[in-house]
């Protein structure tokens, strides 16, 4: 009977596993290791000539010799006294380290404290020697990997996974050797600790020798899944990822890099066929046509493929029922990798254990600071993989209810006092500080489609197949009530009146759809639709588009409510029942701006049921607006880049009518980038997407991708399939169950088998978050690198303490402040003073953005500057870099290395100490007592010059300038009639000079004034000449 212990606290040293060390004979051959079997008698072999090993079981006298093996009795071999060998090296600083650690990459594991034994303590593999005990995977309650590493032999794959403190150890094994189109994955179901996986991995190294031994290919970040085209097997592995955002200590992480690694071994004939098939190498160009590292999202221990409401939930009901945890479904609808899950689901128990669900869409987070309170929102957007493509190949729906560009959005707002989902007690997911809203956007749910291969930026729309039971439209009515219950707000948006009918045919029809369903739903329970043309009214100087879409958003609030997390007996708890569908024609630049408006009214709710705000309402143009609008308008730009191939084109911006000149430039080019995607690149894009979600799979005899003139088949379910089963009914066309309104069940503490575990065996939160044992750096810390209400703050306008730190202020224009804009920063570098020539300054003032031209000064400031300066000076003076050690004229830019650092904090000491002594003792130089007193003897009132003579000791500057005029030229200026009438009319004043009479207007004088009666800028005009 295997017996079940707790794993130690704390990893034994190094120096305690090199105790047990392997004796082979000579001549050991390759010894494949199956884990999952047990071990069998001694001297046993399989049906494969191999001997099958448990893993775990440290084998200290391992004898192998032609395919067979032979167990000894454990045999310890006792080492000396082992001591640090001497280096000669010198020490690396600590900084040198920290230095190494952030080149790795930002997102790189932290190293971990490893645990050390001491001299009087019992060792732990004294202990093993006598027997050793397992866990298994399926009694470890929450045990998720967040580490890989990938190692190969000649004939295996051994993929390593361990936990986020590298206590547990799992390992899956991967036959290379197997014929092309099979998958071999045997499935290891022991957790080891970290000793027992180095002795696992020497043991398979020692008897892979003869072939190379074992080999470390890569470490990875996790697992997406197997894929094959024509021949062998791949296997797909997330090589980069970064944090994107923190839920219930849970991250989400965002994919950078992957990588393909074919199953074959290197250099056998098979994978040399394979790799010069013409036909495979294709396919995987194809598959590179789709960026892996944009918009693509996993999370270890969260599921980001249901919303926080059926999280909590599933979790809830979990608990009452006394299930285990670890049985938790996913929405296949958002996981865009279920193609590659395929193949290794057949044989792996829990397949999410080691693939990792991937979603696609869009997530942000950012902080919303209080007064010292810290509220998280974030925003998940995911992309359904049904019917998905692009643009104009993928329109309305198929025959299955899917519809083209379907995203769920979720807004999840949470004050961060405390971090989990759990309130204390602890009350397992009842944390009253999380709220949820979610709303939805796909195309209109009819057969319609448009034709891209013209040159028209917008085709006409064909309704391909008039359904007068809209089938379609009723089968996805229908999921949208099992996913988000009853009641369902639509609100569509499309252009209701047009020249040439386009978008108000769907319109028609649409509204038909809607009107034909709702007569067999139940009072209370029916759609709500809301036709309305933005587009005009944006359009319209008599409608304001954004209070009409205030009061939809109230409405669709009143309707379906939001989520708020508590106890079930709590009056706090509220659930979301129904959802707000919203569309346009293309479901982007329109929809977007509607699902901003009802998500901001959505986070005045939010806040208000967080206590943070006294009412439900938030003004634009503060903060928190702010924040929520760049988020949003980043999550429609990625929406709008996957469905349309360019950002979006009208913003917020645009509806508001707020900088209308400065975006129809950016309106241009993205219409222009759209265009160009829709044509040229979206057919690429298309057969990517159907050969990664599995919409086309290779199969002899039939035709390849690239030689489909359609993919329609590929969208649309096979007429063979359904034409014999029975239709559903076209009156009974909804699920009564989906129209029942969610419900919480009430909390119990956990039941049965899981009474009294630990909080950590149902959500381990703990490790993920706040990793314990492990260095960390603050710029390394997410929490701390988030955009955050702080940073559109304007900082010097809070000198005075005048200003109003709360985001729910609203800014005026002179206030606001956006973080992405950057003002250029000045510094002044001070060197020593020293006499030398003016050109040759040693005080240079360096402007590290630009550098302004400057004009000479004029000459009797320069003749100031040529003046001997007395050696004693005010300190204060030396600081400010005084006229006399200033360079004017082209700056040039001396660089801080030149100087020796030495040298500069001397001079920093001795400007210091220069400025203290003259500010104990002030003095003023002669050279500056002689500029004051020129300053102050300076006439104030000058008379007109009317004469020619040359005054009594003239400047010298003076008479060069009236002597550069050559006699010629003064001899020719001479005065006709008009132009002494017309300087009399100038010197011809008026009692009241600025009031304007009657007969002023046909004056000279008035040209600009009378440009500016006929409608012209007073300050755009040219200059006035006679």
């Amino acid at each position: 009977m295997e017996q079940i212990t707790s794993f130690p606290a704390q990893q034994p040293s190094s120096t305690e596993d090199d105790k047990f060390r392997l004796q082979s004979a000579p001549g050991e051959s390759s010894a494949p290791l199956n884990a999952s079997s047990p071990p069998p008698p001694k001297g046993s072999q399989n049906s494969n000539g191999h001997l099958r090993i448990k893993l775990g079981i440290p084998p200290n006298n391992l004898d192998i010799s032609g395919g067979s093996a032979e167990i000894t009795e454990p045999t310890l071999i006792q080492d000396a006294p082992s001591f640090p060998q001497l280096s000669n090296n010198s020490p690396t600083s600590p900084r040198t380290a920290v230095n190494r650690a952030h080149s790795d990459g930002e997102d790189e594991e932290p190293a971990i404290a490893k645990g050390f034994q001491r001299s009087a303590s019992p060792s732990s593999a004294m202990h093993r020697t006598k027997g050793i005990l397992y866990h298994k995977a399926s009694e470890d309650g929450v045990c998720k990997m967040h580490k890989f590493s990938l190692y190969e032999t000649a004939s295996w794959f051994y993929l390593v996974g361990g936990d986020i403190v590298d206590q547990k150890f799992r390992i899956l094994k991967i036959d290379r050797t197997v014929e092309l189109g099979d998958l071999s994955i045997s499935e290891d179901g022991i957790v080891y600790t970290e000793a027992e996986k180095n002795r696992l991995l020497k043991t398979v190294n020692d008897g892979n020798k003869s072939s190379g031994g074992l080999k470390l290919r890569c470490r990875t970040c996790g697992l997406l899944g197997f894929i094959r085209f024509t021949g062998a097997y791949y296997m797909l592995i997330i090589t980069k990822r970064s944090q994107v955002a923190l839920i219930g200590g849970h991250y989400i992480y965002q994919v950078d890099g992957t990588d393909l690694v074919s199953l074959t071994p290197t250099g056998s004939s098979s994978r040399l066929r394979v790799e010069r098939d013409p036909e495979e190498a294709r396919h995987i160009g194809i598959l590179n046509n789709l960026d892996l590292s944009r918009s693509f999202y996993f999370s270890y221990s969260y599921d980001i493929t249901h919303t926080l409401q059926h999280n909590i939930l599933y979790e809830r009901e979990v608990l009452h029922k006394g299930q285990s945890p670890s049985q938790k479904p996913r929405n296949d609808m958002f996981v865009w990798n279920h193609h590659l899950l395929k193949p290794a689901s057949k044989t792996l128990k829990k397949i999410f254990d080691w693939c990792l669900p991937i979603v696609h869409g869009f997530v942000d987070q950012a902080t919303l600071s209080i007064y010292g309170r810290t509220v998280y929102i974030t925003i998940i957007a995911r992309r359904s993989r049904f019917f998905a493509g692009a643009r104009f190949l993928k329109r309305g729906a198929n025959d299955l209810g899917y519809v083209a560009n379907d995203v769920e959005t979720e807004q999840i707002v949470s004050e961060m006092l405390t971090t989990s989902f759990h309130a204390p007690g602890p009350e397992l997911f009842a944390n009253p500080n999380y709220t949820s809203y979610v709303q939805h956007r796909g195309s209109i749910p009819l057969y319609w489609t448009q034709d891209s291969t013209g040159v028209t930026p917008k085709p006409d729309i064909e309704m391909n197949l008039i359904d007068p039971f809209y089938s379609a439209a009723a089968l996805h009515f229908d999921d949208l009530f099992e996913r988000y219950g009853a009641p369902i707000y639509v609100l569509n948006l499309v252009k209701a009146r047009e020249r040439t009918p386009r978008e108000s045919i769907l319109l028609k029809e649409f509204t038909n759809a809607i009107t034909y369903l709702n007569q067999f739903l139940p009072e209370g329970e029916k759609i709500l639709y809301k036709a309305w043309d933005m587009s005009r009214a944006s359009k319209s100087r008599d409608q304001d588009v954004i209070s009409t879409l205030e009061s939809i958003a109230a409405d669709v609030m009143r309707t379906t409510g939001f989520f708020r997390n508590s106890n079930s007996q709590s009056p706090d708890l509220k659930l979301q029942n129904g959802v707000a569908r919203t569309n346009c024609i293309d479901c982007l630049d329109r929809t977007n701006a509607a699902q901003f408006v009802i998500g901001k009214c959505a986070l005045g709710y939010q806040l208000h049921a967080l206590g943070v705000i006294s009412g439900t309402s938030i003004d634009y143009d503060t903060d928190a607006v702010n924040l929520f609008t760049h988020m949003f308008h980043d999550h429609g730009d990625t929406i709008a880049i996957q469905y349309g191939g360019s950002h979006l084109v009208n913003t917020m911006a645009t509806y508001r009518k707020i900088n209308q000149w400065t975006s129809h430039s950016r309106d241009m080019v993205e219409s222009f980038k759209r265009y160009y995607n829709n044509s040229f690149l979206d057919r690429q894009r298309q057969e990517a997407y159907n050969l990664f979600l599995g919409n086309y799979i290779f199969a002899q005899g039939q035709p390849m991708l690239w030689d489909l003139s359609t993919d329609y088949y590929l969208h649309h379910a096979d007429p063979r399939s359904w034409s014999n089963k029975i239709r559903k009914s076209y009156v009974n066309w909804f699920t009564p169950e989906n129209l029942k309104p969610r419900e919480m069940l009430s909390l119990r503490s956990p039941r049965g088998s899981f009474s009294g575990k630990p909080l950590h065996f149902f959500d381990d939160y703990w490790l993920e978050y706040y990793r314990p044992l492990a260095l960390s750096w603050f710029n390394k810390i997410f929490t701390l690198k988030m955009n955050s209400t702080l940073r559109y703050i304007p900082f010097k306008s809070t000198q005075d303490g005048k200003y109003d730190l709360s985001p729910f202020r609203v800014r005026s224009g002179n206030e606001q402040e956006s973080p992405e804009k950057g003002r250029p920063r000045k510094e002044v570098t001070i060197v020593a003073s020293q006499k030398e020539p003016l050109g040759d300054s040693s005080s240079i003032i360096s402007d590290t953005n630009s550098q302004l031209e400057r004009t000479p000064l004029p000459g009797w400031l320069q003749s100031q500057l040529r003046e001997e300066v007395p050696s004693e000076q005010s300190g204060l003076k030396d600081l400010s870099y005084g006229i006399e050690h200033m360079s004017y004229g082209t700056p040039t830019i001396t660089s801080k290395e030149d100087k020796d650092p030495k040298d500069r904090s001397a001079i920093t000491q001795w400007t210091l100490n220069q400025f203290v002594a003259s500010s104990l003792s002030p003095s003023v130089a002669e050279s500056e007592a002689h500029e004051y007193q020129r300053y102050i003897s300076h006439p104030l009132n000058l008379p007109l010059v009317v004469s020619t003579e040359i005054p009594p000791n003239p400047e010298m500057e003076l008479l060069g300038y009236i002597n550069s005029k050559p006699l010629d030229a003064i001899i020719s200026m001479h005065s006709t009639e008009d132009d002494i009438a017309d300087y009399m009319e100038f010197l011809d004043v008026g009692d009241e000079p600025l009031t304007v009479t009657d007969a002023d207007p046909p004056k000279k004088r008035y040209k600009a004034y009378r440009q500016w009666l006929k409608g012209k800028s007073l300050f755009k005009q040219q200059r006035v000449d006679p």
